[in-house]
């Protein structure tokens, strides 16, 4: 009888467990949408003046968001103070609108004023050094669109910087920035000066700077502010008094030394810059986590071309069937580095936070026409998960740094 109890005592515990429900875990599905880019059309139709033929639409697979938890407002978000979002047209410059942000809103953190400074003029100095470099290099040297945040940071400091009322590099009829005809111009110039070993560097730049001049106009030497008259640099060193020595490039890639100054090898690196801190991955998420808390913007650079990431829906995520998030390491995120499944593809600007779900989502002000295919205009909502991925490096206030590695930072 007792031995026929616990049999059926057994059982009884058995079904009962069956019953249990279990914890269930998110499984992405992927479906085929149409991410033809409408803004970037928009901005081609209204440049050209021209009908063009349409495109074969092409179908990329993607991330399906039924049912997904997304932020659905920037509003839900709580930010820094930043300017506007603004679309960086057809110029390849997203170095330069996400940096330049982050400064405007380090100004207004620093001295409550909100200023809106020039991206343009510091592209077009860009392009002299990348000249000047490419002469010096005998052709040895990247001239292209690109090039990283900190850049900016050399730019102001050999040449200042205006606010935006006194280059704005585009014509009164204009609705976008559109440098394609002048880069190519640029670069068949550069090819002729290489074929022809023509090395003088003088002459080479004053052709650059006259190609320039012509399509987003000489910038000015001497800007009037409160009824005084001054250069670029003495507008940046007396009247925007910004420290650049404070913000530090930070990145997290095993391939070289944690926790030293290291060369960040990408194309768009041009001048080999070895100025990036190399940090372990919790490091580098724990500095963004805390920049975003404590009243601090970051401008941080990655790769946009996974399926999670789509501008329909303002949303960059990490697809379960790409890679589950407990998964998502230094080994993960070096092996697509490694493989250039990820790439240095975009600047951006983050400029707030919202915890859901015990993750976090970051707001990112973004000049890519991609951002411009949502219903937030300039915006994307990107997941913890995404960032600790597939973005690669970030510039940020050198404070933050300092209290999360526990070290000295030049």
């Amino acid at each position: 009888m007792k031995k026929t109890i616990l049999v059926a005592l057994f059982l009884i515990v058995c079904i009962m467990g069956n019953q249990v429900p279990a914890q269930t875990e998110r499984h992405d599905a992927a479906v085929f949408l149409d991410d033809k880019d409408e803004f970037l059309e928009s901005m081609k139709k209204s440049a050209d003046e021209l009908s063009k033929k349409e495109e074969e639409k092409i179908k990329k697979l993607k991330m399906d968001f039924t049912g997904v938890n997304i932020p659905v407002s920037v509003n839900e978000f709580h930010k820094s103070w930043y300017s506007e979002p603004i679309s960086q047209g057809m110029t390849g410059t997203c170095w330069s609108f996400s940096s330049t942000s982050l400064f405007e809103s380090e100004i207004y953190r620093l001295t409550q004023r909100q200023i809106k400074l020039s991206e343009m003029y510091s592209v077009y100095w860009e392009y002299v050094e990348k000249a000047r470099r490419f002469v010096r290099e005998r052709g040895d040297s990247v001239f292209s669109k690109g090039s990283q945040p900190n850049a900016t940071k050399r730019i102001w400091e050999k040449y200042g910087v205006v606010p935006q009322e006194f280059y704005k590099s585009m014509n009164p009829e204009q609705k976008f920035h559109d440098l394609r005809k002048m880069y190519s111009e640029m670069e068949n110039y550069l090819e002729s000066v290489k074929e022809r070993n023509a090395w003088n560097e003088e002459a080479v730049l004053a052709t650059i700077k006259s190609i320039m001049n012509n399509y987003m106009g000489k910038p000015p030497a001497t800007i009037r502010i409160d009824g005084k008259e001054m250069t670029p640099k003495e507008y940046f060193e007396n009247i925007l008094q910004l420290n650049l020595y404070d913000y530090i490039d930070v990145m997290s890639l095993k391939e070289k030394p944690y926790y030293e100054k290291v060369e960040y090898e990408v194309r768009d690196n041009w001048w080999h810059s070895k100025e990036y801190y190399n940090v372990r991955l919790d490091d580098f998420m724990k500095i963004i986590k805390k920049a975003v808390r404590e009243g601090y913007t970051v401008c941080i650079v990655g790769d946009t071309s996974e399926p999670g990431y789509y501008g329909k829906l303002d949303v960059a995520m990490v697809a379960t069937f790409d890679i589950p998030a407990d998964y998502i390491d230094e080994h993960a995120r070096q092996f697509r580095f490694s493989n250039d499944s990820t790439t240095d593809d975009h600047a951006i600007h983050l400029v707030g936070y919202l915890e859901k779900d015990g993750k976090d989502w970051y707001l990112i002000k973004d000049s890519g026409s991609s951002a411009q295919n949502g219903k937030h205009k300039g915006y994307f909502f990107y997941h913890e998960d995404y960032v600790k991925l597939k973005m690669m490096n970030f510039l940020v206030h050198k404070d933050v740094v300092k209290e999360i590695v526990g070290r000295s930072i030049q």
